[in-house]
């Protein structure tokens, strides 16, 4: 039972990341259509809100509660409590916390608020990288020492993440420019 549960568990934390991962990408997009004139502007937030609604209560929302349930039948399952188990749990804590920020964004681009920028939410987007590859790390290795090391690693790449988002900025920028000159 115990391999049931687990390989269960393991295909609902997919299906939350990946709708982490794109929700937020849509939040970029809406966001951003927020900048088209007001026709183009209207009928892509109908279609995005459609889609993000699909996503965030038919994915998203259901893996995520499907992964905490399976996780603490696991628990149960796996009859003790080390300390790496301790440490994870705590992970996925912020990963929860995380999820209702970004149910708090999505209540307010339900109700045509729109208090990020495009650039705020790739940001914000990166944070799930970082619960992904802590948790991963931590699971597979059962090491708290590996665990700094990946903890520093996911640091790093954070920010070659943040300097890939501002340089990917730069280069629209430049594109765009380049293209009214033309």
């Amino acid at each position: 039972m115990y391999f049931y549960v687990k390989a269960f568990h393991i295909i609902f934390v997919v299906t939350w990341f990946a709708g982490l991962f794109y929700i937020v990408r849509l939040f970029i997009y809406n966001r951003e259509a927020q900048d088209k004139p007001e026709g183009e502007k209207n009928i892509l937030q109908k279609q995005f809100m459609v889609m993000i609604n699909r996503l965030w209560f038919g994915i998203t929302w259901p893996s995520c509660i499907l992964t905490i349930f399976l996780g603490m039948w696991i628990l149960i399952l796996y009859g003790s409590f080390p300390s790496w188990l301790i440490i994870k749990i705590g992970f996925v804590i912020g990963l929860l916390l995380y999820h209702l920020s970004i149910h708090f964004i999505y209540k307010q681009q339900s109700a045509g608020i729109f208090k990020y920028t495009s650039r705020q939410l790739r940001i914000w987007n990166e944070v799930a990288t970082v619960f992904l590859i802590a948790i991963v790390f931590l699971v597979v290795l059962k090491s708290i020492f590996s665990l700094l090391w990946v903890l520093v690693g996911t640091l790093v790449l954070f920010i070659l993440g943040v300097l890939g988002i501002k340089m990917y900025r730069i280069y629209r920028k430049h594109k765009l420019k380049k293209y009214s000159n033309d």
